[in-house]
């Protein structure tokens, strides 16, 4: 949970893209060469950016408050310190100035989304719902959650793009069933995401690593961008509701939980510039998912006391964020145990359980997105091509 991976090195989220635009030669290669062409980009390894840098202030944002949780004996709030450090994956390489008003919007946002999710989760006793309700009553606030934070994101002009850790963070912490107060939980989100600004600005005191202290430019948004924000928010809204139903319906049937695994993964083929680039982010995070468990059972056989893990999760990140825009699928093996080693933190479950838990929802959310992603343009076939057999000859 506690994560800093972005979730997209592109400029938005791709889906108005594939709404709205015509086919491009990227999108509509030759017979035969789209295949050859994607296996070869989905194992290459872009050049490096000192991705180092981003990749040391996130670790550090999360170990920091992570291990002052440990020592003080309040692994119940850990979730909410995690979630707190997402502030840091923003404004990655931008100057001081801008980097510090990026991460103070999405910082609040983050704290507004945390908010939330501690009143949603309260709201299930409040109003005497057995576990199914609650679970559905989880799913649609996830799912308004997904579309309306992909619209908050653009209209900020937050990068990475889209709603991916808001929907984790919600559901996360609203599907916790014994809450710590309030008080005490919010606090610790503010004072993690203090610290996150702390830290994103905190090369200043190197001369070599300086940046002018300049102010952002105000936004202006024009009405095209505005188009485009409600349109991927309805994307969002979309693939995270049907993700999350269609994983809730199977769960209930097969017996695995963790649905808003499904909402995260589904979101992911979202991002991206071309129809290709976006489904092959999908099968990217299948296989990266299926890599990243293997990784897992291995550090699980080891049996790791508290600190232990919090260093492992502050590696994970460290690896996460180094390869997130260069390579996603090698970034998944280190997000899939970041995820599963946060969740045994705060709630110890079954090892054996997450796993599967996890591999059969990423598959469902994947699969989903997929879908999302490609139905634009398979309904723009179907409509020409009814326009085609409609026309006299």
């Amino acid at each position: 949970m506690g994560t800093c991976w972005p979730v997209s090195e592109a400029s938005g989220v791709g889906f108005t893209r594939n709404v709205s635009a015509a086919a491009t030669p990227e999108s509509t290669p030759k017979e035969g060469a789209a295949p050859v062409k994607m296996l070869a980009e989905m194992f290459s390894i872009a050049p490096g950016n000192k991705d180092h840098h981003p990749a040391i202030r996130c670790a550090v944002g999360v170990f920091v408050p992570l291990i002052t949780l440990v020592l003080l004996g309040r692994l119940d709030l850990a979730i909410f310190a995690s979630f707190g450090a997402f502030t840091g994956i923003y404004g990655r390489g931008e100057p001081h100035a801008v980097r510090f008003m990026l991460q103070l919007r999405a910082g609040l946002l983050m704290l507004l989304v945390i908010f939330l999710a501690a009143l949603a989760a309260r709201m299930g006793p409040a109003l005497g719902l057995d576990t199914s309700a609650h679970t559905w009553l989880l799913v649609l606030a996830t799912t308004v959650v997904a579309g309306a934070c992909s619209v908050a994101i653009s209209w900020l002009r937050l990068r990475p793009a889209g709603s991916l850790f808001h929907i984790f963070a919600f559901a996360a912490i609203a599907s916790i069933p014994n809450q710590p107060p309030l008080w005490e939980g919010m606090l610790v989100a503010v004072l993690t995401t203090m610290f996150a600004l702390l830290v994103g600005f905190s090369s200043r005191i190197l001369p070599t690593h300086r940046t002018p202290w300049t102010r952002p430019p105000r936004i202006r948004r024009t009405p095209a961008e505005k188009r485009t924000a409600w349109l991927e928010g309805f994307g969002y809204l979309v693939a995270a509701g049907l993700a999350g139903s269609l994983a809730t319906w199977a769960g209930s049937r097969l017996g695995f939980g963790h649905n808003y695994w499904a909402m995260v993964a589904a979101v992911v083929p979202l991002v991206g510039h071309s129809t290709r680039h976006r489904v092959r982010r999908g099968i990217q995070r299948i296989i990266g998912t299926v890599l990243g468990l293997l990784v897992l059972a291995a550090v699980l056989l080891v049996g790791l006391q508290p600190w232990q893990t919090v260093l492992v999760m502050a590696l994970c990140q460290f690896g996460a964020e180094l390869f997130i825009i260069r390579q996603y699928l090698l970034a998944q093996v280190f997000v899939t145990p970041l995820a599963l080693v946060s969740t045994l933190l705060v709630v110890p479950a079954s090892a054996s359980i997450l796993l599967r838990d996890r591999i059969v929802e990423t598959v469902i959310g994947a699969a989903v997105g997929i879908v999302v992603v490609l139905a634009p343009g398979a309904w723009r076939r179907l409509r020409a091509g009814a326009e085609r057999a409609g026309t006299p000859a």
